[in-house]
C-alpha cells in the first residue's frame, strides 16, 4: 500500500494544499520575472515556502497515522514480550 491509500483525510488534504501553494508560488514567480516585476518575488517566496511548511505538517500526520496503525496491529501489549516480575 502506498501513503495515498492509508493516508487519513487530513494528510490527503494537507498534501493536495501544499502542492496548490507549492504551485501557485512557482507560477507567481514565472509571472514576476516574465513581467519583470521583482517585487511579486518576494510574495512567490512566501507562498512556495507556505508550500513547504504544509508539506512539512503533512509529514508529521503521516508519521502520526502509521505509528498509530502499527500500535492497533501490534495489540495492546504493543509487541513487547511481557517483563518478569522483579525486573
Amino acid at each position: 500500500m502506498n501513503p495515498w491509500d492509508l493516508g487519513s483525510p487530513l494528510y490527503r488534504k494537507l498534501v493536495i494544499s501544499a502542492m496548490a501553494l507549492i504551485g501557485a508560488g512557482i507560477l507567481l514567480s514565472i509571472i514576476a520575472a516574465a513581467a519583470r516585476m521583482p517585487v511579486l518575488g518576494w510574495p512567490a517566496l512566501v507562498v512556495i515556502a507556505a508550500g513547504l511548511l504544509t508539506h512539512l505538517a503533512g509529514l508529521v500526520v503521516r508519521a502520526r497515522d502509521a505509528r498509530a496503525r502499527q500500535a492497533a496491529s501490534q495489540g495492546p501489549a504493543g509487541g513487547r514480550p511481557p517483563q518478569r516480575p522483579g525486573n
